[in-house]
């Protein structure tokens, strides 16, 4: 998937005008802000961001020094020093590779209890009604899948693209998703959308193969509101 540069961190390619106002909607709430403190922490930390301008701000306000690469862990060989970073952070476009090489690479990165964050989409919500419910998103999250095979645990959190007024976010849907958002503008009685996120986290050095993340791995049916 290809995603605008000035918008690599949404979780879909939407032209310039689209993609700000969608910016503007994401999780208003800012639940995934305070759980990649609460995971990594981020605060005061040496942080390594794989994803676009947005994320990277996000973090700095949290007061996370930060250092960005375009897609880990690939972009970050070669330049980054063994265990300079204390969190890896990577937003959708960012991370999807998890071989033992892929971990290897960001555990050299990683200092001695780091962390790796991953932000993925975890569907079953209003959005994926948008995209449909793409492959990925339930073979990421099974317990035999391959994050959660690969010392990785996953906390589901759920979020919204939260609009000003139910007309405005079907403005938006009919113009970024065509017939498809049109159908669930119309089913709309709140201004928003429900959006399930993954995110996955590991501890460098973390447990390879039979990990089990049951405690973590939440039905978004169980979440509350």
């Amino acid at each position: 998937m290809v995603y605008p540069p000035a918008v690599s961190d949404l979780p879909l390619r939407l032209p310039a005008a689209a993609a700000s106002t969608l910016a503007a909607a994401l999780d208003q709430e800012r639940k995934i802000d305070r759980a990649l403190e609460t995971l990594g922490p981020v605060a005061d930390r040496d942080v390594v961001v794989g994803g676009g301008p947005s994320e990277l701000e996000r973090l700095r306000s949290a007061g996370a020094r930060t250092t960005a690469v375009d897609e880990l862990p690939s972009a970050a060989s070669g330049v980054l020093q063994d265990a300079s970073a204390d969190t890896i952070v990577s937003a959708w476009a960012g991370f999807r590779g998890v071989e033992p090489s892929v971990i290897a690479e960001v555990d050299r990165i990683l200092r001695p209890g780091g962390r790796l964050l991953v932000v993925h989409d975890y569907g079953r919500d209003d959005v994926s009604r948008l995209r449909g419910e793409l492959p990925e998103y339930g073979e990421w999250s099974r317990r035999d899948g391959p994050f959660l095979t690969h010392g990785f645990r996953v906390r589901v959190l759920h979020c919204f693209w939260t609009f000003p007024t139910v007309e405005d976010a079907r403005a938006f849907l009919a113009e970024a998703f065509g017939a498809a958002g049109v159908t669930v503008g119309e089913s709309l009685k709140r201004p928003r959308l429900s959006w399930n996120v993954a995110l996955y986290h590991r501890t460098r050095g973390g447990v390879m193969e039979g990990t089990s993340a049951e405690d973590e791995t939440v039905s978004p049916r169980s979440i509350p509101g």
